[in-house]
C-alpha cells in the first residue's frame, strides 16, 4: 500500500513561479494531495492557483509568516490522513521523480524524520550555494551511496514523516521568517531522528540570496534564540552560546558590512541577548515544548 504524501506550500505574491511549481508537481509519477496556504498575496496568485482545480486552497486573512502558515498546511494534511508531508517553497519545481525516491528512502529508513533532495539552482545544473554549504557539513561515516546525512538543511523541499510530526511537533510560532527550519532540526536530532540528503532526488531554487541590514539583523537575531532554545544543549550552556553567538555573528558579517553596521549589529544583538534573558520564562516554556513535542500543535 503506498503512503499517502500531501504537499504543502506556503504562498505569498508567487504568481512568477506559482504555475510552473504547480505543474511539475502534477507531473510527478508519485500520487500526491495538494495544499496551499495563502499569506494574503496581492498579486495573481490567487487567480493562477484557482485554475488547478484538484488544489486544496487555505487563504489566510494576514500574513503568518513561513513557520506558522506550514503548520495550518501540516494540520490540515495530518488531520486528513497523510503519511508524510512535502514541504515546498513556491520558488521551486520538482522532477518526475523527486517524490517517489524520496518515499523509497523514508520507507526503507523510518529513522530519518526529515529527508531532503538535492538543491539545484535555476539553471539546473549548479548546486544552491547555501545548500552546498550545508550538503559538505557531513563525515565520512555519515555519508553513503544513496543518503547523505547532515546536521541541517534549510526547509526549502522537505519530506517529514507523520511518526516525526506526531514526535517533535510543527515549526515553533516564535520565528516569524528564518530560523524556523534550523530550530526544528535541532528537536528532529532531540528526538533521535536524523535528517538525511538523498542524492538521486532533485529540485530546482529559482533564487538568489541577496543580504541586506535589516535580513542580517533578523537572521543573527534568530540564530541568538536559537542557541538560547536548543534543548540538546543544557540552559546553562544555551545561554552561554546565546552571548558567544553575539560576537561570533557581528564578527561574521564584518566583511559584508563595514565597521558601522557591524558594531550597530553588535549592539542590537546585545540588547536583543539581554531581552530573552529578561524572558526566560519564554524561553524555559519553549524548551519544555521542545522535549514533549508539542511546539507549533494547533488545538483540536
Amino acid at each position: 500500500m503506498k503512503k499517502k504524501i500531501a504537499v504543502v506550500i506556503v504562498t505569498f505574491n508567487g504568481e512568477i513561479w506559482i504555475k510552473k511549481n504547480l505543474n511539475s508537481l502534477l507531473n510527478s509519477n508519485y500520487p500526491i494531495e495538494i495544499i496551499i496556504v495563502d499569506n494574503a498575496s496581492t498579486d495573481k496568485t490567487i487567480n493562477i492557483i484557482k485554475e488547478f482545480s484538484s488544489i486544496e486552497l487555505i487563504q489566510n486573512k494576514n500574513n503568518l509568516g513561513f513557520g506558522k502558515a506550514n503548520n495550518i498546511g501540516i494540520d490540515f494534511a495530518l488531520k486528513n490522513g497523510a503519511d508524510a508531508v512535502f514541504l515546498l517553497n513556491q520558488d521551486t519545481w520538482i522532477y518526475e521523480n523527486t517524490i517517489s525516491n524520496l518515499v523509497e528512502v523514508s520507507a526503507q529508513n523510518p529513522n530519518l524524520g526529515v529527508l531532503s533532495p538535492l538543491h539545484y539552482s535555476a539553471d539546473e545544473v549548479t548546486l544552491d550555494t547555501n545548500f552546498n554549504t550545508y550538503f559538505n557539513r557531513f563525515t565520512n561515516e555519515e555519508d553513503a551511496e544513496s543518503i547523505r546525512i547532515v546536521p541541517f538543511i534549510n526547509a526549502a523541499a522537505w519530506l517529514v514523516s507523520k511518526e516525526c510530526f506526531t514526535k517533535i511537533g510543527f515549526f515553533d510560532p516564535i520565528f516569524s521568517h528564518y530560523g524556523e527550519d534550523r530550530n526544528f532540526c535541532e528537536r528532529v536530532k532531540f528526538h533521535g531522528f536524523k535528517i538525511g540528503v538523498v542524492k538521486n532526488a532533485a529540485f530546482c531554487h529559482d533564487r538568489i540570496v541577496k543580504l541586506n541590514p535589516n535580513k542580517i539583523e533578523l537572521q543573527s537575531k534568530y540564530l541568538v534564540l536559537n542557541q538560547m532554545i536548543n534543548c540538546n544543549k543544557s540552559l546553562f550552556n544555551s545561554i552561554f552560546l546565546g552571548l558567544k553567538s553575539v560576537f561570533g555573528l557581528s564578527k561574521f558579517h564584518f566583511s559584508n558590512q563595514g565597521a558601522l553596521n557591524t558594531i550597530s549589529l553588535f549592539f542590537k544583538l546585545l540588547l536583543y541577548y539581554f531581552n530573552l534573558l529578561l524572558n526566560i520564562r519564554m524561553i524555559l516554556q519553549i524548551r519544555e515544548n521542545s522535549i514533549k513535542g508539542t511546539n507549533g500543535v494547533l488545538p483540536l
